[in-house]
């Protein structure tokens, strides 16, 4: 007969919570079998359905969205589990070269070893990479192709200390002075113009190429998707509009 289990004895077996098993049901995207006796249970599918759904979860996909992918027509869960395992060895790719800096760093510090600036940076750069990927790798490709994304990725991975403490700065900046000229209101004046050039300052060190026409098509893009415009709107309320506003004014004005 095959292995059942309640709320309780899965949530344990999963290491989760039984919170978290009945949030799954209420939403459609683990629901047990109900008994006579009005347990609910879980049969061997569900199990696998679980083990599937804490594999997306650690990707940090929400809920909502694990139950769009494996409920679509389609889904085929030999090759999600590929893609999984292929996640996974990234990941652990990037923690063992975080690792190894700290390790290099400590050396350093007892006298061991001298680590030049470039080794001092490989991890994060490695990070930033496979997190811009796992975000809006797929909108990317689709968009410019990987043969440009590919190119971007190893544009960054090549970037120098200084580089990378450059691209760290105009990130606070952007951070600081968004704001600020949100609360002016004028995209097209002075602080709107130092924006839009803050901007393009940054896609630099990620772009190969920059015309005007992808800067604004990228703009346009922001407000389109709810990730971009949740990004610039944890800054301010407001700006995410007022970027794509003041970019759309930068690219329009002649050089």
């Amino acid at each position: 007969m095959a292995k059942e289990y309640i709320v309780k004895q899965l949530a344990e077996l999963a290491g989760i919570s039984s919170r978290a098993l009945r949030y799954y049901d209420a939403i459609g995207l683990l629901v047990p079998e109900r008994k006579e006796n009005g347990y609910r249970v879980y049969s061997n599918e569900q199990v696998n359905r679980l083990q599937e759904i804490l594999f997306f979860r650690e990707l940090g996909i929400p809920a909502g969205e694990i139950k769009a992918i494996v409920d679509a027509g389609g889904y085929d869960r030999l090759s999600a589990l590929k893609q999984h395992r292929a996640a996974l060895m990234a990941e652990r790719e990037r923690l063992d070269k975080l690792i190894g800096n700290a390790e290099r760093a400590i050396a350093e510090m007892e006298g061991k070893l001298t680590m030049n600036d470039k080794e001092k940076f490989e991890g994060f750069k490695t990070k930033l990479i496979e997190e811009n990927e796992k975000k809006y790798g797929k909108e990317a490709r689709k968009k410019y192709g990987d043969k440009a994304v590919d190119a971007s990725a190893s544009k960054l991975r090549n970037m120098s200390p200084e580089d990378y403490k450059r691209l760290e700065e105009l990130t606070e900046e952007i951070k600081t002075t968004l704001p600020r000229a949100t609360a002016a209101g004028d995209s097209e004046g002075e602080l709107g113009r130092r924006v839009a050039e803050l901007h393009r300052e940054w896609l630099l060190f990620f772009w190969t190429d920059y015309s005007k026409e992808k800067h604004l098509g990228l703009a346009q893009m922001y407000l389109a998707d709810p990730r971009f415009k949740a990004h610039y709107d944890a800054m301010g309320e407001g700006c995410c509009e007022f970027l794509v506003r003041a970019i759309e004014a930068y690219c329009k004005k002649p050089d």
